[in-house]
Protein backbone atom coordinates (compact mmCIF):
# COMPACT_ATOMS: atom_id res chain seq x y z
CA UNK A 1 0.00 0.00 0.00
CA UNK A 2 1.46 3.91 -0.77
CA UNK A 3 2.12 5.68 2.20
CA UNK A 4 3.56 9.46 2.69
CA UNK A 5 7.26 9.31 3.45
CA UNK A 6 8.19 12.96 3.65
CA UNK A 7 7.78 15.50 6.49
CA UNK A 8 4.62 15.58 7.90
CA UNK A 9 4.81 19.07 9.16
CA UNK A 10 4.15 20.44 5.54
CA UNK A 11 0.58 18.47 5.99
CA UNK A 12 0.07 20.70 8.67
CA UNK A 13 1.14 23.67 6.86
CA UNK A 14 -1.00 23.11 3.85
CA UNK A 15 -4.00 22.29 5.71
CA UNK A 16 -3.27 25.46 7.95
CA UNK A 17 -3.87 23.27 11.16
CA UNK A 18 -2.02 21.43 13.54
CA UNK A 19 -2.77 17.89 12.78
CA UNK A 20 -1.04 16.34 15.51
CA UNK A 21 0.71 13.76 13.40
CA UNK A 22 3.63 14.01 15.59
CA UNK A 23 2.23 13.37 19.07
CA UNK A 24 4.03 15.42 21.84
CA UNK A 25 6.74 17.64 18.91
CA UNK A 26 3.19 19.02 18.29
CA UNK A 27 2.42 21.10 21.44
CA UNK A 28 6.27 22.11 22.03
CA UNK A 29 7.50 22.97 18.72
CA UNK A 30 4.91 23.16 15.93
CA UNK A 31 6.47 24.68 12.87
CA UNK A 32 2.87 26.32 12.13
CA UNK A 33 4.47 28.83 14.94
CA UNK A 34 7.36 29.70 12.59
CA UNK A 35 6.11 29.18 8.99
CA UNK A 36 2.32 29.49 9.34
CA UNK A 37 2.53 30.02 5.58
CA UNK A 38 1.17 26.38 2.94
CA UNK A 39 4.69 24.50 1.19
CA UNK A 40 5.56 25.70 -1.67
CA UNK A 41 6.06 28.99 -3.76
CA UNK A 42 2.44 29.39 -4.41
CA UNK A 43 1.03 32.66 -3.97
CA UNK A 44 -1.84 33.71 -1.93
CA UNK A 45 -5.57 32.31 -3.07
CA UNK A 46 -7.40 35.86 -4.03
CA UNK A 47 -11.03 35.78 -2.77
CA UNK A 48 -13.22 33.21 -1.50
CA UNK A 49 -12.29 29.25 -2.16
CA UNK A 50 -15.42 27.61 -3.83
CA UNK A 51 -17.50 25.50 -2.18
CA UNK A 52 -15.76 22.19 -3.59
CA UNK A 53 -12.28 23.51 -2.56
CA UNK A 54 -13.93 23.80 1.40
CA UNK A 55 -15.32 20.24 1.14
CA UNK A 56 -12.25 19.12 -0.35
CA UNK A 57 -9.67 20.33 1.83
CA UNK A 58 -12.08 19.13 4.44
CA UNK A 59 -11.86 15.82 3.35
CA UNK A 60 -8.16 16.07 2.84
CA UNK A 61 -7.67 17.26 6.31
CA UNK A 62 -9.47 13.78 7.97
CA UNK A 63 -7.73 11.32 5.82
CA UNK A 64 -4.41 12.82 6.74
CA UNK A 65 -5.32 13.03 10.38
CA UNK A 66 -6.08 9.14 10.28
CA UNK A 67 -3.01 8.25 7.90
CA UNK A 68 -5.26 6.77 5.33
CA UNK A 69 -4.87 6.71 1.28
CA UNK A 70 -8.00 7.88 -1.37
CA UNK A 71 -9.06 4.30 -1.56
CA UNK A 72 -9.77 3.24 1.81
CA UNK A 73 -11.00 5.84 3.36
CA UNK A 74 -13.46 6.45 0.27
CA UNK A 75 -14.88 2.73 0.70
CA UNK A 76 -15.21 3.64 4.81
CA UNK A 77 -17.66 6.43 3.72
CA UNK A 78 -19.59 4.34 1.28
CA UNK A 79 -19.99 1.79 4.25
CA UNK A 80 -21.10 5.12 6.34
CA UNK A 81 -23.77 5.87 3.44
CA UNK A 82 -25.20 2.96 3.87
CA UNK A 83 -25.94 3.16 7.01
CA UNK A 84 -29.45 3.80 8.51
CA UNK A 85 -27.94 6.46 11.30
CA UNK A 86 -26.54 9.95 10.37
CA UNK A 87 -23.61 8.81 7.71
CA UNK A 88 -21.15 11.80 9.52
CA UNK A 89 -21.36 10.57 12.66
CA UNK A 90 -20.51 6.73 11.53
CA UNK A 91 -17.90 7.81 9.88
CA UNK A 92 -16.50 9.60 12.67
CA UNK A 93 -17.01 5.96 14.89
CA UNK A 94 -15.52 4.11 12.92
CA UNK A 95 -12.44 5.76 12.45
CA UNK A 96 -12.22 6.37 16.27
CA UNK A 97 -12.46 2.59 17.14
CA UNK A 98 -9.71 1.75 14.98
CA UNK A 99 -6.66 -0.60 16.67
CA UNK A 100 -4.87 2.02 16.06
CA UNK A 101 -6.69 4.68 17.56
CA UNK A 102 -7.65 3.46 20.52
CA UNK A 103 -3.80 2.24 21.40
CA UNK A 104 -3.03 6.31 20.72
CA UNK A 105 -6.72 7.42 23.00
CA UNK A 106 -5.52 4.91 25.92
CA UNK A 107 -2.13 7.21 26.08
CA UNK A 108 0.55 3.68 24.80
CA UNK A 109 1.22 6.31 22.12
CA UNK A 110 1.50 9.81 21.22
CA UNK A 111 1.02 9.91 17.84
CA UNK A 112 -1.43 7.86 15.20
CA UNK A 113 2.35 6.85 13.80
CA UNK A 114 3.90 5.39 16.08
CA UNK A 115 0.36 3.81 17.85
CA UNK A 116 0.32 1.69 13.94
CA UNK A 117 4.18 0.49 14.91
CA UNK A 118 3.17 -1.05 17.85
CA UNK A 119 0.21 -2.51 15.98
CA UNK A 120 2.01 -3.98 13.17
CA UNK A 121 5.01 -4.54 15.25
CA UNK A 122 2.53 -7.46 16.90
CA UNK A 123 3.24 -5.88 20.56
CA UNK A 124 -1.14 -5.25 21.23
CA UNK A 125 -3.86 -8.05 22.03
CA UNK A 126 -7.10 -7.50 21.91
CA UNK A 127 -8.92 -10.17 24.23
CA UNK A 128 -5.82 -11.95 24.69
CA UNK A 129 -4.44 -12.64 21.00
CA UNK A 130 -2.36 -10.60 19.22
CA UNK A 131 -3.49 -8.44 16.54
CA UNK A 132 -0.82 -6.91 13.75
CA UNK A 133 -4.13 -4.80 11.22
CA UNK A 134 -4.34 -1.22 12.21
CA UNK A 135 -7.75 -1.39 10.75
CA UNK A 136 -8.90 -3.48 12.76
CA UNK A 137 -12.02 -2.30 14.50
CA UNK A 138 -12.63 -2.84 18.23
CA UNK A 139 -16.45 -3.70 19.32
CA UNK A 140 -17.97 -3.25 22.66
CA UNK A 141 -16.60 -5.63 25.81
CA UNK A 142 -13.17 -5.77 23.43
CA UNK A 143 -10.10 -5.40 25.64
CA UNK A 144 -7.08 -3.88 24.27
CA UNK A 145 -3.73 -4.74 25.61
CA UNK A 146 -0.46 -4.33 25.61
CA UNK A 147 2.41 -7.05 25.00
CA UNK A 148 3.79 -7.38 28.73
CA UNK A 149 7.49 -7.71 27.55
CA UNK A 150 6.42 -3.80 26.70
CA UNK A 151 5.31 -2.57 30.34
CA UNK A 152 9.54 -1.27 31.25
CA UNK A 153 9.18 0.33 27.35
CA UNK A 154 10.36 4.07 27.19
CA UNK A 155 8.76 5.02 24.82
CA UNK A 156 5.51 3.59 26.03
CA UNK A 157 6.26 5.16 29.80
CA UNK A 158 6.73 8.57 28.15
CA UNK A 159 3.85 8.62 26.04
CA UNK A 160 1.62 7.07 29.92
CA UNK A 161 3.39 10.39 31.46
CA UNK A 162 2.17 13.29 28.17
CA UNK A 163 -1.55 11.28 28.49
CA UNK A 164 -1.37 11.98 32.58
CA UNK A 165 -0.32 15.70 31.82
CA UNK A 166 -2.11 16.34 28.31
CA UNK A 167 -5.32 14.62 27.64
CA UNK A 168 -7.95 12.79 29.46
CA UNK A 169 -8.88 9.10 28.53
CA UNK A 170 -12.49 9.31 26.75
CA UNK A 171 -14.97 7.91 28.55
CA UNK A 172 -15.80 5.33 26.75
CA UNK A 173 -12.44 3.34 27.71
CA UNK A 174 -12.13 1.89 31.21
CA UNK A 175 -8.01 1.66 31.82
CA UNK A 176 -6.03 -0.91 33.59
CA UNK A 177 -2.89 0.39 35.06
CA UNK A 178 -1.48 -2.27 36.15
CA UNK A 179 -2.35 -4.66 32.96
CA UNK A 180 -1.94 -1.52 30.54
CA UNK A 181 -4.92 -2.26 29.19
CA UNK A 182 -8.09 -0.60 28.59
CA UNK A 183 -12.06 -1.93 27.62
CA UNK A 184 -14.49 -0.60 25.17
CA UNK A 185 -17.30 0.02 27.80
CA UNK A 186 -19.45 1.09 25.09
CA UNK A 187 -19.77 2.94 21.22
CA UNK A 188 -18.04 5.97 21.42
CA UNK A 189 -20.64 9.47 20.34
CA UNK A 190 -19.36 11.50 17.71
CA UNK A 191 -18.46 14.87 20.42
CA UNK A 192 -15.92 11.90 22.21
CA UNK A 193 -14.12 11.20 19.11
CA UNK A 194 -11.12 12.59 18.62
CA UNK A 195 -10.86 14.62 15.09
CA UNK A 196 -11.50 18.22 15.13
CA UNK A 197 -13.39 18.41 11.77
CA UNK A 198 -16.69 19.36 9.94
CA UNK A 199 -17.69 15.88 9.01
CA UNK A 200 -20.70 16.90 7.06
CA UNK A 201 -18.57 19.07 4.37
CA UNK A 202 -17.05 15.52 4.29
CA UNK A 203 -20.22 13.36 3.61
CA UNK A 204 -21.06 16.81 0.95
CA UNK A 205 -17.46 16.19 -1.06
CA UNK A 206 -18.58 12.26 -1.76
CA UNK A 207 -21.93 13.01 -2.22
CA UNK A 208 -21.57 15.31 -5.29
Amino acid sequence: MARYTGAVCRMCRREQTKLFLKGEKCYTKCVLDNRPMPPGNAKPQRGKPSEYQIRLREKQKLRRMISMTETPFRNMMEVASQSKENSAAELMVALETRLDNIVRRMGLATSLNTARQLVQHRNIRVNGKKVSIPSYHVNEEDVVSLDPRLKENTGVKLSLEFMEKKALRPAYLEYNGDEFSAKMLRKPTREETSFNVDDQLIVEYYSR
